[in-house]
């Protein structure tokens, strides 16, 4: 078995990254690439805890600003992760991975109700554990559910899926000057007003002194070399 660096880490995993090469809706190609890259990971024998985002079904804050209360969007984005769980749980397990969801909003007949011990037991017997519905209140992203479920289950960092290779000065879609940073302190992502997570969750991850990987997640391998302690993508902390 591989030397690992982390032995218990939580992957935020975007819901545009289930699109492929959609506008909207779930992928079934790329969500059998995430539970591979999952599984690449998996072997080495770290424990793996997910949160999926809902962007790809459904996004809170677009919807509010077209007239939906905002309460009522968000909840309606919490459903969205969870079909995302689902589907990666479905792909995740057809490969011989054992899977649990958890959702913080309560769905007895589709997941696991969210509990903190079940779920660190879960990890202790080698299951990859998927939070659904992000913290299950509104007016909270799922990159904070990211920050708030990684510290619970005492994870060792926060590994960042994007659609580029790390944390840049622009956003590098935008602008042909962008330019890479490869380390840089939860505080100046705050100062700087760099795009990692919201702030929300970067205050959180900085109070409690927890490190992310930001990196692109279609770099075949790149869930695993960052395990095995290989530079990959841009360092955020201390």
């Amino acid at each position: 078995m591989d030397t690992i660096k982390y032995k218990r880490l939580l992957l935020k995993l975007s819901g545009e990254a289930l699109i492929g090469d959609g506008s909207y809706g779930i992928s079934q190609e790329m969500v059998v690439y995430a539970a591979q890259e999952i599984k690449l990971a998996y072997e080495t024998g770290a424990q793996l805890a997910v949160v999926i985002g809902g962007g790809n079904i459904f996004r809170g804050v677009e919807a509010s600003v077209k007239g939906i209360d905002r309460a009522t969007a968000d909840y309606m984005g919490m459903l969205a992760t969870v079909i995302n769980a689902l589907a990666l749980q479905n792909s995740l397990e057809k490969t011989g991975i054992p899977t649990r969801v958890q959702s913080a909003i309560e769905m007895r007949e589709l997941a696991e109700p969210y509990i903190r011990r079940k779920a660190m037991r879960h990890l202790e017997k080698n299951r990859v554990v998927i939070f659904a519905a992000g913290t299950g209140n509104p007016y909270f992203t799922t990159d904070t559910a990211a920050a708030l479920r990684a510290m619970e289950i005492d994870a060792d960092i926060i590994f960042k899926a994007t659609k580029v290779d790390g944390v840049y000065t622009k956003d590098p879609v935008k602008n042909s000057d962008a330019e890479m940073i490869e380390k840089i302190t939860h505080a100046d992502v705050l100062k700087q007003g760099i795009s990692v997570m919201d702030s929300t969750a970067i205050t959180l991850c900085m109070d409690n002194n927890l490190p992310i990987i930001v990196f692109n997640m279609k770099n075949k391998g790149a869930i695993k070399r960052a395990l095995l302690g290989e530079k990959v993508g841009s360092f955020v902390g201390g």
